[in-house]
């Protein structure tokens, strides 16, 4: 995939938001939703079951350029992009966290995915985002940024693609 210097990125973590966990039993009685893949797509991710395979037509319709930003690296093209229906996606390198940032609470991957966007407009889906990520991103980055937290317990709703769909249209 090439990269698109018009419109903006898509920064997208997978486990809290792809991959919803955490919920009580009084949330999900029955468990959370699952979907009918074959074993050998899910293999040995058994929570690739919950992965709503819609949810990647309605990423794909949004005016942005998707880029994984997850823990799980290459396997997000090798294992997620296949389920979702996406075309193997640009995936962030990470890089280690000075001990400053972790003192002043600014998560891990956001001073690496500030550098990445190099100076685009970006918006962020993870379930760790905190106000301090936030305010860090408008004091050093010189184009628009949507940092959305996404409920881990229910990974991303209806609600969430509003607000992500509304920001987006708004540049």
């Amino acid at each position: 995939m090439t990269r698109s210097p018009l419109r903006p990125l898509l920064f997208l973590d997978i486990d809290g938001t792809l991959i919803p966990f955490g919920a009580t039993p009084e949330q999900y009685p029955d468990g959370y939703p699952t979907y009918p893949y074959r074993q050998r797509e899910v293999g040995a991710h058994p929570l690739l079951a919950r992965v709503d395979p819609a949810l990647g037509p309605r990423l794909v319709g949004l005016p942005c350029e998707l880029v994984w930003a997850t823990t799980w690296e290459a396997e997000a093209n090798e294992c997620l992009a296949p389920l979702l229906g996406l075309e193997q996606l640009p995936v962030v390198a990470w890089r280690e966290a000075s001990y400053e940032d972790v003192r002043r609470g600014l998560h891990w991957k956001t001073r690496t995915l500030l550098d990445w966007s190099e100076g685009r407009p970006f918006a962020w889906l993870d379930d760790e985002i905190t106000d301090t990520d936030r305010a860090w991103v408008a004091e050093h980055h010189p184009a628009r940024a949507l940092l959305h937290r996404v409920d881990h317990r229910h990974g991303l709703t209806d609600a969430d693609f509003a607000a992500l769909d509304e920001w987006l249209r708004a540049g």
